[in-house]
């Protein structure tokens, strides 16, 4: 096996030593002589002549090792001192002796690292220099100190939170909005009597049958064509009464009788109250009322509902036109099929069953999934029920909504609802008109009502 090159120089010269040297610099009587000509009088050698004061300087050599400060031992000498120059003349080598200055430790240059490879690595900063911890010699001037700073890890889970929030605070500002926006479209009207409260919460929704563009009635005059009983009692099921309109009632401040519509007919919302609150032994704590018109855009603010009828119907004064079975209303439809009654069997107890449905299959459809996840189509069923609603002085749009919810409980299949119990369909009332005579167990049925223990078995059956 070959031995590796020698990367030692060949002809290498030796070093220089003490027994070799020569002075360096000027003598002491050069040093003593006075400053003519350009500057001070160059050093002359053994056995040569000074040059000219005109003649370009001769460079002074230095090792590369020496230290940069110039030791004491080079600094002329002055005073009585110069009177020995002759004699250090006659003495060269214990002058060169004297005059070598003294050799410090070696220490190496330090390596510089090619630029673009800085980065590898770790560094450290030092005065100015970056040092790498690697390789302690390599060192990269002129940078900065700049601290490392750590990795910051990314948080999925905080980035998760924030949009949970984000969408949250979303949905708030637009249920706002829309309280806001419905809120504002309900109308008031002076509704309610002012008596002591009872337990539980009573609405009473009142359908009017004013005579709008979409109803085609011989009846004259402006009654209350829906009457609905719905209380939510502190313990217990809500529950939901349908109260026939020609149910034959006592008119309070006075001693006439009559049919239940005619006191809205007669003394308007707040008699009406009066009337039922007398009638139930309940008071009213909300007043809610549709117009006719108000079903008919209500069904087609929610697209449409599915009503269903066991019998064919062609009805002259509603407008109903049925074929047995269930089929999707419209507006105008669905308003025809909650007021037929003379082509009803059991007239208006037929007529009120019929009118839950409708409001039971509006509600179902207003809080579908594509109502509710649809902001165009939630705008729009806000702006309908507000814009047909007429309420008592305190009530809100919030109030509505809770009715609404209620309703819904009540009109689902295990849902408390129908007609108290009723005596005669075909009473003579005043003036020989046909009534609807309450049986005696309706005094006890409003008390079980107002505490919440009504069972289905205690609605009227036919």
């Amino acid at each position: 096996m070959s031995q590796p090159p020698s990367f030692e120089p060949r002809n290498r010269r030796q070093r220089p030593s003490v027994e070799g040297a020569r002075p360096v610099g000027q003598s002491r009587e050069q040093a003593s002589q006075p400053r003519t000509g350009q500057g001070r009088p160059l050093r002359t050698d053994a056995g040569k002549s000074a040059p000219s004061a005109g003649a370009p300087r001769r460079p002074v050599r230095r090792s590369a090792f020496a230290n940069k400060a110039r030791p004491a031992s080079f600094a002329p000498s002055s005073g009585p001192a110069s009177a020995s120059g002759s004699a250090s003349a006659s003495a060269p080598a214990p002058a060169a002796e004297s005059a070598r200055p003294t050799q410090g430790p070696v220490t190496p240059p330090p390596s510089y690292l090619p630029q673009g490879q800085f980065s590898e690595g770790r560094y450290r900063a030092d005065q100015g220099r970056v040092q790498s911890v690697d390789h302690p010699n390599v060192v990269q001037p002129g940078l900065p100190e700049r601290p490392a700073r750590p990795r910051k890890k990314r948080s999925w889970g905080k980035r998760i939170l924030a949009l949970i929030l984000a969408v949250l605070i979303a949905i708030l500002a637009w249920v706002f909005y829309l309280y806001g926006y419905g809120n504002d479209k309900l109308t008031h009207a002076s509704a309610l009597s002012g008596a002591p409260d009872t337990p539980g919460t009573t609405y009473l929704i009142v359908g009017s049958d004013e005579r709008g563009e979409a109803v085609n009635d011989p009846t004259e005059g402006h009654r209350a064509d829906t009457i609905m009983l719905l209380h939510k009692p502190e313990s217990g099921p809500a529950a939901l009464v349908s109260i026939p309109r020609d149910t034959l009632v006592h008119y309070p401040d006075s001693d006439a009788n009559g049919k239940l519509n005619g006191a809205f007919s007669y003394g308007g919302a707040q008699y009406l109250v009066q009337t039922v609150e007398e009638l139930t032994g309940l008071t009213i704590d909300r007043y809610i009322q549709i117009g006719m018109d108000g079903v008919k855009e209500l069904t087609d603010a929610v697209g449409g509902v599915e009503l269903c009828l066991d019998y064919d119907v062609s009805d002259e004064y509603s407008g109903l036109q049925w074929t047995a079975g269930c089929h999707v209303a419209d507006g105008t439809t669905a308003l025809s099929f909650s007021r037929m009654r003379y082509s009803d069997p059991l007239g208006d107890i037929g007529r009120t069953e019929r009118q839950r449905q409708v409001v039971a299959k509006i509600i179902d459809k207003a809080l579908s999934p594509a109502t509710v996840l649809n902001p165009f189509a939630q705008r729009r069923l806000v702006g309908s029920v507000a814009e047909t609603l007429t309420v008592d002085d305190d009530a809100s749009l919030m109030d509505v909504g809770y009715a609404g919810l209620a309703l819904r409980d009540t009109i689902g299949p295990d849902g408390l609802k129908g007609a108290p119990p009723i005596a005669s369909l075909n009473y003579p009332g005043p003036g020989g008109s046909s009534t609807v005579l309450l049986a005696d167990e309706a005094e006890q049925f409003w008390i079980d009502l107002r505490d919440g223990t009504l069972t289905p078995d205690s609605f009227a059956s036919f």
